[in-house]
């Protein structure tokens, strides 16, 4: 062991398959729950300020999946545009993002779209906007249990081309960029945030990094979005997103993602 390093670098050797799996403990949890096998949407959705699951609850667009059996969720069903979806709110934060990225693949999921609320870093314009995030800076736990140490966790190029014209029909911009994922929102020092600028990073969250290397090692889709609210609470009428708290516009732009993976997959 090499003491010089912190200890969430060491032991970690990536090419030995881990001892817990999603599938025993989605086993185990369908056991003692009594939940039956059964299928989840192709297509999922990682929401997790809550906001679009709470619109399509209120508005009656939504229904509990009966299949899904996390012990820390719930995932509704809903259609949009044409599209079956599942959803789940509230999973904020690089650790949880993955638990639940891990299990909704092996559920059945094909594809995974997170839309996470973000602080503006460099001013592409006044919030609220959406950046389609090409890479994600890794200042959280969870991207160095999948990945060995980098600057950035990076999207499937291939994702990227799919997505070529996909949005130039959105009411909000979408900007391609980086992001900075942090496991620590209220520790945005200026001097952070300074490095941050000066990489040309556009907007700070809490899940990217750690999802892009879930789905780096996993070989799994994951497409996510920041969708650009605030200025970090640094003036007055601050985390506005807009009609109905942005979900108009987010599920928009989900629709045109799904749209263009389904096409360009054939499924």
């Amino acid at each position: 062991m090499n003491s010089s390093e912190p200890a969430i670098l060491r032991d970690k050797r990536y090419d030995l398959e881990s001892l817990f799996v999603p599938e025993n403990m989605l086993r185990e949890a369908r056991r003692q729950k009594g939940i039956l096998e059964g299928k989840i949407p192709k297509v999922c959705i990682l929401d997790p300020d809550g906001d679009i699951v709470s619109i399509l609850l209120s508005t009656n667009r939504a229904e509990l999946n009966p299949y899904w059996a996390c012990y820390h969720t719930h995932l509704h069903n809903f259609q949009f545009e044409g599209i079956e979806f599942g959803i789940i709110g509230c999973a904020v934060g690089a650790s949880f993002a993955v638990l639940i990225a891990e299990e909704l693949f092996a559920s059945g999921c094909q594809l995974l779209i997170s839309v996470t609320s973000s602080g503006m870093i460099l001013p592409k314009q006044s919030p609220p906007f959406f950046v389609l995030i090409e890479k994600a800076y890794r200042d959280e736990g969870t991207s160095y249990h999948y990945l060995p140490p980098s600057d950035y966790a990076h999207i499937c190029q291939n994702l990227l081309a799919i997505l070529d014209n996909a949005f130039l029909e959105s009411v909000v911009p979408v900007y391609r960029g980086a992001t900075w994922t942090t496991d620590a929102p209220f520790r945005e020092t200026s001097v952070a945030i300074e490095q941050a600028k000066s990489q040309g990073i556009l907007a700070v969250e809490m899940e990217a990094s750690a999802l892009y290397a879930f789905a780096q090692v996993r070989n799994k889709p994951v497409i996510c979005f920041a969708h650009v609210t605030n200025q970090m609470g640094n003036i007055e009428g601050d985390f506005e997103k807009g009609e109905e708290n942005g979900s108009r516009y987010a599920l928009k732009l989900i629709a045109a993602t799904a749209r263009a993976y389904l096409s360009a997959k054939g499924i």
